[in-house]
């Protein structure tokens, strides 16, 4: 699917907000600057979050509580070992009643749950492309409704 410019990144997270559930894993793929953080932030405010959405490079996770959700947003580009994970506690957050989008989640391969969606960035010349698998009953039951 092709995304002209920001704005049609942010409509594909109001779409994918409105069918979002508790547990589910969404993977974000694409290079550094493809999106990935501007479809989280798209689908916070498509919730009613209000607050400022920032990419967690360094932080590694930002929690947000929208709608009566709970979303927990990894970016796991700076993660280098598995002890860093582990140490961090971020398994506990795994717990069946967060929504999860994961950036580099090849970083924690065999750490993570598998993914119910996997959204794959790409840059072409003009604006972005994305591509939208569902891997899980789950994931298909989202994508069934964007």
């Amino acid at each position: 699917m092709a995304l002209a410019d920001e704005s049609a990144t942010l409509a594909l997270a109001q779409r994918l907000a409105g069918c979002l559930e508790p547990g589910i894993v969404i993977y974000l793929r694409g290079d550094l600057g493809a999106g990935k953080t501007t479809l989280v932030r798209g689908v916070l405010n498509a919730l009613g979050y209000t607050g400022r959405v920032k990419s967690p490079t360094y932080t590694l996770l930002e929690p947000y509580h929208a709608a009566g959700l709970d979303l927990r947003h990894f970016d796991l580009y700076r993660l280098h070992h598995d002890e860093e994970w582990e140490s961090a506690g971020f398994r506990d957050e795994f717990d069946g009643h967060n929504i999860f989008f994961i950036e580099w989640p090849e970083k924690a391969h065999g750490l993570i749950p598998p993914a119910d969606i996997e959204v794959c960035f790409t840059i072409p010349p003009q604006g972005r492309e994305v591509e939208i698998q569902a891997n899980t009953e789950m994931g298909k039951r989202c994508l069934e409704n964007l």
